[in-house]
């Protein structure tokens, strides 16, 4: 069983998509792995991924959501004072 690069959060399945493989830990950080590669393999290829406790990654993935509800295909007027 693997563990969050983060929080330490136990792995709690892992699932193929469209012939991709990913980790899904408890925490809910779903990386794509290799399925070829053993639990040490993934591990430390998570480690050398993620060398700096993830303030890179977390701060990409909030850009990126930022875009996609502002800008993206997620984009809708927000509702303004009193309007509802």
């Amino acid at each position: 069983m693997l563990h969050c690069p983060f929080c330490q959060a136990p792995e709690t399945e892992r699932v193929r998509i469209d012939g991709a493989s990913f980790v899904i830990f408890q925490c809910m950080f779903t990386p794509q792995v290799d399925p070829a590669h053993s639990d040490a393999e993934i591990e430390a290829t998570l480690a050398s991924q993620h060398p700096d406790g993830g303030a890179p990654y977390f701060r990409q993935m909030c850009d990126s959501l930022h875009l996609y509800v502002t800008k993206g295909a997620g984009s809708r007027p927000l509702p303004g004072a009193g309007q509802r």
